[in-house]
């Protein structure tokens, strides 16, 4: 069941504007992926994992490129943030990122580029799902969260501009 959810998430948040990958689950092949997304990035933060196993940005932290500042200064001139998803929705592309630990709704939303990880077994059908005590151990119950979908855009002014009020540009890493 979970091939067919990933492709229907995949479809789902490219038609919102994001790119999306599938890489093997090891720190190395993570590291390799942030490393070629962000190219020629300056300033990268990292937020704290909760629910991947152990640290798996720990050997990406080690750039020289990246920030430890946490000020809402330092965070507000990020190239890159790269935050966990603790869900993805198949129906709408949409990650779910927790925004009550650590910096981390702060840095998905400050960065010019905002790069989500998350689990390929965490990506469910549809967002009412999140709020059933039997999906994914209520995570959606006793978080405060946010749903991503695509890069920040506005049309409120006529055409569509990206980048307005958070990330120009969203990558999806979904670990196999």
């Amino acid at each position: 069941m979970l091939a067919p959810l990933f492709e229907r998430f995949s479809r789902a948040a490219i038609d919102a504007g994001a790119t999306v990958e599938q890489i093997p689950r090891s720190s190395t092949a993570l590291a390799s992926a942030i490393r070629r997304v962000t190219g020629e990035a300056r300033r990268i933060a990292f937020a704290n994992a909760i629910d991947l196993p152990s640290d798996p940005f720990e050997e990406c932290r080690r750039a020289p490129n990246v920030v430890t500042a946490r000020s809402r200064i330092e965070l507000s001139s990020l190239d890159a943030g790269i935050t966990e998803a603790f869900a993805g929705i198949a129906r709408t592309g949409s990650v779910c990122v927790s925004v009550d630990h650590g910096e981390a709704g702060t840095i998905s939303l400050l960065a010019r580029m905002h790069i989500a990880v998350l689990a390929s077994e965490t990506i469910i059908e549809r967002p009412a799902d999140l709020f059933r005590p039997d999906c994914l151990g209520a995570k959606g119950l006793h978080r405060n969260f946010v749903f991503i979908t695509g890069p920040s855009a506005t049309a409120d002014m006529g055409p569509l501009v990206r980048g307005v009020h958070g990330p120009h540009r969203l990558h999806l890493i979904v670990l196999a």
